[in-house]
């Protein structure tokens, strides 16, 4: 299975992001284990940061001006965050842009990775480490979903419950885009609300 996500990924065309002006640079490094059960590796940031505080996110963050790439800053970051070697990183490719709430365009870039990693979170950013199953959003297990308007579209974005983490916002559309890509059968929309969603 992971051959093929590696082949699908590598294939993948992102979506180019139409915005108006330049925004700030972020990366996300989407690191998937190299095991016959593929996870996902996520954080759950500290709850005393000025920006996504006690949320789930991918390991990642703004460009910084002596970074060559945002390859080097998802890296860089992943490294800084959860003390990630770069060197056992496959980068794979990436998924598609998006803007942050607070203005940030983020790159989401996939990553493969050994599944014997000891993560050491920096406690000043990160308060847990964490791994979900990738068979585990197959089928779209969301608790609800957000109706966000941006660009004059509507998005439905999943939340995710996984044990006491909710997962939700831009991790959830990387996620999905991800899931799509990887397994035929999902088919998770983020522009139809699904059969559950509820107009209020």
């Amino acid at each position: 299975m992971l051959d093929e996500l590696l082949r699908r990924v590598s294939n993948h065309t992102p979506q180019l992001l139409e915005t108006d002006g330049r925004f700030p640079e972020a990366a996300v490094l989407v690191p998937i284990t190299r095991s016959d059960e593929p996870e996902l590796i996520l954080t759950l940031r500290a709850s005393g940061l000025s920006t996504h505080g006690g949320e789930v996110a991918f390991p990642g963050g703004r460009r910084d001006p002596e970074d060559p790439d945002l390859i080097f800053t998802a890296l860089r970051e992943a490294e800084e965050e959860i003390g990630l070697p770069p060197g056992l990183v496959e980068v794979i490719g990436p998924l598609s842009p998006l803007i942050s709430l607070h203005g940030i365009r983020v790159t989401p870039y996939v990553g493969v990775i050994p599944d014997y990693v000891e993560y050491q979170a920096n406690d000043a950013e990160i308060a847990a480490v964490f791994s979900v199953p990738l068979e585990f959003f197959r089928k779209d297990p969301r608790e609800h979903t957000h109706r966000i308007d941006y660009q004059g579209r509507s998005w439905y974005v999943p939340s995710y419950r996984f044990g006491e983490y909710k997962i939700w916002g831009l991790t959830a559309i990387m996620i999905v885009e991800l899931i799509n890509l990887l397994y035929d059968d999902a088919k998770i929309s983020l522009h139809q609300p699904p059969k559950s969603f509820i107009n209020i």
